[in-house]
């Protein structure tokens, strides 16, 4: 059938019928032609950063900006995703000519974490798999991680509570984000029927647990510290099952048992990117910031009018309990910290709180995967 297809091509040159000798000698050229302007792109990314002299080489504005040019371009038959994931690949080996970048995040490998991981950075960095959300912040506090990466808030639960601590406690900066869809599976050695355990974290069990009522009511489920761990003990312990990715049935070698098991279909976890330094103005930006205000009758309404007093979109607040009826505030809005007028707020904000901590600005994303 290939062959057939291959026949029926024309030569664009002739208007001929190409054989299939010929197309193969084409597709080689094509790929010569290939490695040369990657190369050549390779070395004037190189020639930038020279140029720029203490350029950041992670610029996540930058990087989506050349991803969103190429899809344009593109005319297909390759979908958006196999062109961005192409390009994806393309700008972090070039960045990797400039800095091999450190990246922590929670593991271990095949973890949700790790896959925002490679698609917010490619796989040309060197990947650092932690044990807990607390240590992905504690590596790039101390300087051993170039960027982490960790979960900030889920679609179908809401804030990831140790995230948001961990922000209270240290002092890094949110200069990107990644909203990764979100796809559990169950994963096994044997049947469906004779699991008799379901093991992963927190969230994904609670994210699956209507699919698990119905399909497997007399299984027990057994929470876990990552996903990745739930994979590696259904691959060890007999009738044990594992919530996790597709990616990780592959890596663990587990067959996938059912997939798609998420009782929201538009499950979307978003991660934040968080490093020393401040991200660059992309121009589509957003905030965010934490505040604690008096426990008085009013307090907070103050706070949220000055949003509003100064045209600023708040698109997320989450109140934390930090003492016994005391809460800080985590919001989200439209805009650059550098922004005239979110600086305006920020001032005004400032006189409303008893604390103020901008936790930095990154370029507005949306969902991938």
């Amino acid at each position: 059938m290939a062959k057939e297809r291959a026949n029926a091509e024309s030569s664009p040159r002739t208007g001929k019928k190409s054989s299939a000798t010929e197309l193969r000698a084409a597709l080689d050229r094509a790929d010569r032609e290939l490695v040369a302007q990657i190369n050549a792109r390779a070395k004037l990314a190189q020639s930038l950063a020279a140029a720029e002299g203490s350029a950041e080489p992670f610029t996540p504005g930058r990087d989506d900006k050349t991803i969103e040019q190429a899809l344009a371009l593109s005319k297909g038959p390759l979908s958006p995703d196999s062109i961005g994931s192409v390009f994806r690949e393309l700008l972090s080996g070039c960045r990797q000519l400039e800095k091999r970048l450190r990246v922590a995040f929670l593991g271990p490998l095949y973890t949700y974490s790790h896959l925002a991981t490679l698609h917010r950075f490619g796989e040309s960095v060197e990947l650092l798999p932690v044990g807990s959300i607390a240590a992905v912040f504690e590596e790039v506090h101390r300087g051993q991680a170039d960027y982490g990466l960790v979960p900030i808030e889920n679609s179908t639960d809401g804030r990831i509570a140790d995230t948001l601590d961990m922000f209270t406690r240290l002092r890094v900066r949110i200069c990107g984000e990644v909203q990764l869809h979100i796809h559990h599976a169950l994963l096994g050695l044997g049947e469906r029927g004779n699991v008799k355990e379901v093991y992963s974290k927190t969230q994904p069990l609670s994210q699956c647990r209507n699919w698990l009522a119905k399909h497997l009511p007399g299984a027990r489920t057994v929470e876990v510290t990552s996903t990745g761990a739930a994979a590696q003990l259904a691959l060890e312990k007999p009738g044990a099952a594992a919530i996790a990715s597709m990616p990780a049935a592959a890596h663990y070698g587990l067959n996938i048992l059912a997939e798609k098991i998420e009782d929201n279909p538009d499950n979307i976890t978003r991660f934040a990117v968080i490093g020393l330094e401040a991200a660059a103005r992309s121009g589509h930006d957003k905030t965010a910031a934490m505040f604690q205000i008096e426990h008085r009758p009013g307090s907070l309404a103050d706070a949220i009018t000055i949003f509003k007093r100064n045209r600023l979109n708040l698109t997320w607040i989450e109140s934390f309990p930090i003492a016994r009826g005391e809460y800080l505030f985590f919001a989200e809005f439209d805009g650059h910290e550098s922004d005239l007028k979110v600086r305006r707020a920020l001032r005004a904000l400032g006189k409303k709180t008893l604390r103020l901590e901008v936790l930095g600005s990154c370029p507005q994303t949306t969902p991938v995967g």
